[in-house]
């Protein structure tokens, strides 16, 4: 069966999910494309698109709808082509519409999983529950007589266990999407060690032709992104722990928040991106991955302690954030939660203090949006953080320590061989995380 062929017939499991959305429209887009080739009229379709909720999937339609207009104006050259046989379709609005109802029909919003018993191919979008996926797995496989492949949107769980307790043989492979997949460009590819070279063409082929960047994993807890994410969280709530023997649990907060975002040139600090993913799931990325890692513990009693205070970050259905280590109005951050009086405190309150106290801010400061394109952008980091090491400021000493850790751990993930090669980690962190640069340099060697 071809590449063709096994898109013929596909399901997406959590397919109303943040994650599982955009899996959805970006496969919806993808054999709407290969249905209107030529060598494919006349072939049937088919996009279950399976969630608990009809009112979420309802909402899901609404959101391919408007995605797909995006799709749609972006290539009226080529939709021309493949629409010439319709006399009714003259003006580009015709044209675009057409594409924009053919997506929709492609896909059958479902509640039942025993839609999926018919699909050559099942995406899996739920949350990073193990024993989950493996029970959805089991149930399609033991009523599905096509021995369907299956890809998995895990960003920790190892493919190999999964397979295994499924029993699967080899028929699935890790496709993790960033978010939003629609969006982000970077896809990780994880293969299990017997996972069939056939699913891994097949997810290659796929990734490629969103034009995605693509990335391969070995099969470790946690992959690439996790592996470096979660560590490099773990270390700024070290060092806010640290801080907070000295200052209060809001200003230390607010420091290590600025030196991530202000210091290290990233788009936002550390505390800002543990909001943004959500207190809750990096918790739970912890405990999946914890049990991998004998000569680690990846836990924070920190993230304990908000969880069972009710602060758990994390987005609305609308896509603005929920009040986590922060409160945000208008995108910014507004207000810092401190632990010991459960309330929230005024960022202008705390930040002239805990300014003073991080000391001076190095000059010629440079800005994370304008740096990306910079034809000099690697002297000018380099001469920027090596201005750090001539000072004797907090600030400057928490970025120089929170740099050289980051580092560490980006080459503790090719020394591991979870990462093929450092550029795999530069890329991964660079493209899926949108940092300036990647961890894996010298720009914090002594």
């Amino acid at each position: 069966m071809n590449y063709t062929e096994k898109l013929q017939h596909v399901s997406v499991l959590g397919a109303a999910g943040k994650m599982g959305s955009g899996i959805l429209l970006l496969t919806a887009i993808e054999m709407t494309d290969l249905s209107l080739q030529p060598e494919n009229k006349g072939k049937k379709f088919v996009l279950n698109a399976i969630d608990l909720s009809f009112e979420a999937l309802q909402g899901l339609i609404e959101y391919v709808k408007v995605q797909a207009l995006k799709a749609a104006e972006k290539k009226t050259v080529q939709l021309r082509k493949w629409y010439a046989d319709r006399s009714d379709l003259i003006e580009n609005g015709d044209i675009i519409q057409a594409y924009v109802e053919d997506v929709i029909r492609m896909i059958r919003p479902v509640t039942d999983m025993k839609a999926a018993y018919d699909s050559y191919l099942v995406f899996e979008a739920v949350n990073e529950n193990k024993a989950l996926k493996v029970k959805l797995f089991t149930d399609i496989d033991a009523h599905n007589p096509h021995q369907p492949w299956f890809l998995t949107n895990t960003s920790s769980v190892p493919i190999h266990e999964i397979d295994e307790e499924a029993k699967l043989n080899g028929r699935i492979m890790g496709v993790h999407f960033y978010n939003p997949p629609a969006i982000q460009r970077l896809v990780e590819l994880i293969a299990a060690n017997n996972t069939l070279a056939e699913v891994k063409e097949f997810a290659t082929q796929f990734a490629k032709n969103l034009r995605k960047v693509i990335v391969h994993s070995n099969d470790y807890a946690g992959f690439i992104g996790n592996g470096h994410f979660m560590r490099d969280a773990l270390h700024g709530i070290q060092q806010a722990e640290e801080l907070m023997k000295t200052y209060s649990f809001t200003q230390a907060i607010y420091m290590v928040n600025k030196v991530s975002q202000d210091y290290l040139v990233r788009p936002m600090g550390i505390f800002q991106l543990i909001d943004y993913v959500g207190i809750d799931v990096v918790q739970f990325i912890m405990q999946v991955m914890n049990p991998h890692l004998p000569d680690e513990n990846l836990h924070s009693e920190l993230l304990d302690k908000l969880m069972a205070s009710g602060v758990k970050g994390g987005q609305h259905a609308d896509g603005s954030q929920k009040d986590g280590f922060f409160v945000y109005e208008r995108g910014r951050i507004a207000k810092v939660y401190d632990l010991n009086s459960a309330s929230y405190h005024a960022v202008d309150a705390i930040a002239a203090e805990a300014d003073a106290a991080l000391g001076q801010f190095p000059q010629g400061g440079i800005a994370w949006k304008t740096i990306l394109r910079d034809p000099n952008k690697d002297q000018k980091l380099q001469d920027w953080f090596h201005s750090f090491k001539l000072m004797n400021d907090l600030g400057a000493k928490l970025a120089l320590k929170y740099g050289k850790r980051s580092c560490e751990i980006g080459q503790k993930l090719v020394d591991d061989n979870v990462a093929l090669a450092v550029e795999d980690v530069n890329t991964v962190m660079m493209t899926g995380f949108f940092h300036a640069y990647g961890p894996i340099n010298d720009f914090f060697a002594s």
